[in-house]
């Protein structure tokens, strides 16, 4: 994983709160959509985080389903832990997606959201998620490009500097670009992109967006020559786009779905 950025601790509840938001609600909503799952089925999540999509999946699969989460996170594991207590199909693993402690062919479907953009070896995780489906089973993946945000705002040049600032928080934050090829290599065919948007037009604190600006403007504090100062601004900007009802943000997340 990149060293860059942890989900530990603090960070971890805050990440359980974005999960909370309408935003990403829709974008579960949206995933579970594309994944399908059917009764009875056994399922992956890499990545599981605070647990959200595994306790909804749960219901999906019902009570002859099985899902496993992994996490690399032990702080993101006792958030799921907590959620997920109550679902006696549901069991979690702290461990990474280079190293899945299952058998082959083992599950139906593998899933990971926000995930693989932070495994530096990708091409060793998609193999891996690859050995752990069964013949005919399915992986979905979903993706950011940062490169497809858009923020309304006065200073394009510092806009630019702050998502240049914000690329170096995981491995690649161009990920979606390259998955099509990466996912031939690992001997995975791909069936299906879809692209999952979150648009916000609105400077609201139940958005996706307003999370993400204290978040980037800690971050990029002291890269790419950005200092307090200068992030601070631009997150002044972009509340002041606000308070005129000029607020505007849009970013694509891309699904990409497999089969083995």
């Amino acid at each position: 994983m990149a060293e860059e950025f942890s989900f530990d601790g603090a960070a971890a509840r805050r990440v359980e709160q974005v999960y909370l938001m309408p935003d990403i609600i829709d974008q579960r909503r949206a995933t579970r959509a594309l994944l399908s799952l059917q009764p009875g089925e056994r399922v992956l999540d890499v990545g599981c985080g605070p647990g959200f999509l595994l306790a909804e999946m749960a219901a999906e699969v019902g009570v002859t389903g099985w899902l496993s989460g992994i996490d690399v996170s032990a702080d993101m594991l006792a958030l799921a832990r907590d959620r997920c207590s109550p679902i006696s199909t549901i069991e979690l693993k702290e461990t990474n997606a280079l190293s899945l402690p299952f058998a082959d062919g083992s599950y139906d479907a593998v899933v990971s959201t926000q995930v693989y953009e932070y495994v530096v070896d990708i091409a060793s995780a998609l193999r891996e998620a690859g050995r752990v489906l069964r013949t005919g089973g399915r992986l979905l993946i979903v993706a950011t490009d940062w490169e497809s945000s858009v923020w309304n705002n006065s200073d394009e040049a510092r806009m630019a500097r702050v998502l240049e600032a914000w690329r170096e928080h995981g491995a690649d934050s161009r990920l979606p670009r390259s998955l099509p090829k990466r996912l031939r290599e690992a001997g995975l065919e791909l069936e299906r992109v879809a692209v999952i948007p979150i648009i916000n037009i609105e400077y609201d604190s139940n958005t996706y967006s307003h999370s993400m600006i204290s978040l980037m403007a800690k971050f990029g504090a002291g890269r790419q020559g950005l200092t307090e100062q200068v992030v601070q601004s631009w997150a002044d900007d972009l509340k002041a786009y606000g308070e005129r009802s000029e607020y505007f943000f849009s970013v694509n997340r891309y699904a990409f779905i497999a089969r083995k």
